[in-house]
């Protein structure tokens, strides 16, 4: 998904990074891996903190929500932070670059992740990726219409959005432990070379 994820970046990249003279050229691919990592680290610790909601409502392919979803603001300023503190850039350019680019991104996440045509993003596929597989098998998208079988996994007799959101969070949070050594930064490294 990470490889993907940097692709749709890239796609989005020519104003906000390419074109931005606040970023030198040479820094072009390391502000799209950061803006990526991002994203990546950002969706995964919504889902480690148990805000499975605002992830499903991001992801569900309601491009007006992302403007408006505390996940975005959340990653946006995460960027802001790197872009401050690893390329020097000025609180104004990094603010103005993470607010054209961050949401724009989101959105067309969402929306390729919402059109069964598209194949390069399912929803499954993002919260496998970010929760080390822990939504593997499950219908994620039959699930947000209607809630049903095996997901009660805090045993109380019934299946609702806590089961699955009890799910997505210990295996994020199981992820971020598991990526401690390198992490999603580390597979980023991997794929710029």
């Amino acid at each position: 998904m990470l490889e993907q994820l940097m692709d749709l970046v890239r796609e989005h990249a020519q104003g906000a990074v390419v074109n931005n003279p606040a970023v030198p050229n040479e820094q072009n691919e390391a502000v799209i891996g950061a803006a990526t990592e991002s994203i990546a680290s950002g969706l995964q610790q919504e889902l480690a903190s148990g805000n499975t909601e605002g992830v499903l409502s991001l992801l569900n392919g309601n491009s007006e929500a992302a403007a408006g979803n505390p996940v975005v603001s959340n990653i946006s300023n995460n960027l802001v932070g790197t872009l401050l503190e690893k390329f020097n850039l000025d609180k104004g350019a990094a603010t103005q670059l993470a607010a054209s680019l961050i949401p724009t991104v989101l959105s067309s996440l969402a929306n390729k992740t919402s059109d069964p045509a598209n194949g390069s993003f399912s929803l499954d596929g993002i919260l496998n990726s970010l929760t080390g597989g822990s939504a593997q098998g499950i219908n994620l998208q039959g699930i947000l219409g209607q809630l049903s079988g095996g997901l009660d996994k805090n045993g109380d007799g019934k299946v609702d959005l806590d089961d699955l959101k009890s799910l997505l969070s210990n295996g994020a949070q199981q992820q971020q432990q598991a990526n401690t050594g390198g992490g999603i930064g580390g597979m980023l490294k991997n794929l710029l070379g």
